[in-house]
């Protein structure tokens, strides 16, 4: 089924929510004659802009409560659902990651580097999307997995990169799919660099971590006490 633009109405698909525009009450004109095509065109274009084309891009009202998260979006906890039987990668783990990374923005992007205050000079990298993913780390995701149409602003595309680059981490540097802090601080500088330890030279980092492991355990916690 196709979807519109990450989900459309909270997820409604393409075809339903044209069928929803179209049983709106027509409009009867002087001749007494119903505009049935003219009503289902306007009325498809007006849904198409306010409603079904709009994009999820915003955070969740209440991003600090599990149950309310995966109530105002349950869509995002289907896709972390799915990842976690897929891939092993626990919900709570996937939602403390992508609060960190992205706040459940799916347009996020770092933000612009300037030359003596004024002048851009780009973005600090190519990190896209819910999961943040890289250029480059992302077409590797995509070869491993066959997923071509992968999109990075996709918040099922993102949570199944999630999976398997956990798992890559659980393979490389034999950090446990349950353990929320080590697994950002690999995420964060990579494979290799956590291998080096170079989280270690960044205490911004280690306390950043740190973090995202207690969210991880207060939402395991509001999960199992929601569902």
């Amino acid at each position: 089924m196709v979807f519109v633009a990450n989900g459309g109405l909270r997820g409604i698909p393409l075809l339903q929510c044209l069928a929803y525009t179209y049983q709106k009450p027509q409009i009867k004109w002087g001749s007494g004659r119903i505009m049935k095509r003219r009503t289902f065109i306007t009325g498809m274009a007006l849904t198409m802009a306010s409603g079904c084309g709009r994009r999820e891009f915003s955070a969740p009202r209440n991003l600090d409560d599990a149950c309310r998260l995966i109530d105002e979006r349950p869509h995002y906890f289907r896709a972390m659902r799915r990842t976690e039987r897929n891939w092993g990668v626990p919900v709570h783990v996937q939602m403390a990651t992508f609060y960190q990374e992205s706040r459940f923005v799916g347009d996020a992007r770092p933000p612009f580097r300037y030359a003596l205050g004024v002048i851009p000079m780009g973005r600090q990298s190519s990190a896209l999307g819910y999961s943040q993913a890289l250029d480059g780390t992302w077409d590797e995701y995509q070869a491993a997995t066959g997923s071509r149409r992968a999109r990075r602003t996709d918040i099922n595309d993102a949570a199944d990169f999630m999976g398997w680059y956990m798992n890559l981490t659980q393979d490389r540097n034999g950090i446990p799919l349950t353990d929320a802090r080590n697994q950002y601080l690999a995420y964060h500088e990579g494979h290799t660099g956590y291998r080096r330890g170079s989280y270690n030279a960044k205490p911004w980092l280690l306390r950043v971590a740190r973090e995202v492991a207690a969210r991880a355990d207060r939402y395991q916690m509001q999960l199992a006490a929601c569902r």
